[in-house]
């Protein structure tokens, strides 16, 4: 009798931290659902610290920090995604879109700003690479052009001790490439149109000054 008080007693007790974890990760994936983000992050935390290997669970958590506006923990949580599913494109997209954000921040460093600037069009070119003909490719050359655009005015600071006229023009260049290829697979979009125009007055700006 006693023996089998103390199984039941190790089976349960072996089973609590799944039991849990199941709990949170329902909970988190019904408020990730209902677009409630800073619940998801509560209850998705809670499942990753009790299972750090659920890939599911930590790009739900990695997209909710990012829609809760936490864009350095997005880069943690889609770094963790990316070791475990190193081929998933949405984990790249996502951290590039995150790491983007990062480089708009005015109290960052001029290193910091550039090395998340370099980083996200990297992790956009691995999204594409890996799938090329993804619904949402659109987006991805979208994000892309806009970040090499950023990039490249960067570079082309004359302020910034990392100024570099040819790093500056060819990043602007291939902003122009990525856009030309969301253009070219809609030709309404006005606003990809207007973006083209500008960095090309950049461009034009760059190219002729001496």
């Amino acid at each position: 009798m006693r023996s089998s008080i103390i199984i039941s007693f190790l089976f349960v007790s072996a089973f609590q931290p799944v039991l849990a974890q199941n709990a949170y990760v329902r909970l988190g994936k019904q408020a990730y659902m209902d677009g409630d983000f800073k619940s998801a992050v509560k209850q998705l935390e809670r499942a990753c610290l009790i299972d750090s290997t659920n890939a599911s669970s930590l790009f739900m958590l990695g997209y909710s920090y990012y829609h809760s506006d936490n864009y350095a923990k997005s880069v943690t949580a889609f770094t963790k995604v990316l070791a475990i599913t190193p081929t998933d494109a949405y984990a790249y997209y996502y951290r590039a879109l995150a790491q983007s954000h990062m480089a708009k921040d005015v109290q960052i460093s001029a290193a910091d700003k550039e090395k998340d600037l370099y980083n996200a069009i990297f992790d956009y070119t691995k999204a594409i690479e890996i799938n090329p003909n993804d619904t949402k490719i659109a987006s991805f050359y979208q994000n892309r052009g806009l970040t090499y655009r950023d990039y490249g005015l960067f570079k082309l600071d004359p302020n910034q001790r990392s100024y570099d006229k040819m790093r500056g023009i060819k990043a602007l260049r291939a902003s122009i490439d990525d856009l030309s290829k969301v253009l070219a697979d809609n030709s309404g979009r006005s606003d990809i149109s207007s973006l083209i125009d500008q960095v090309k007055e950049k461009l034009n700006g760059a190219t002729t000054r001496h």
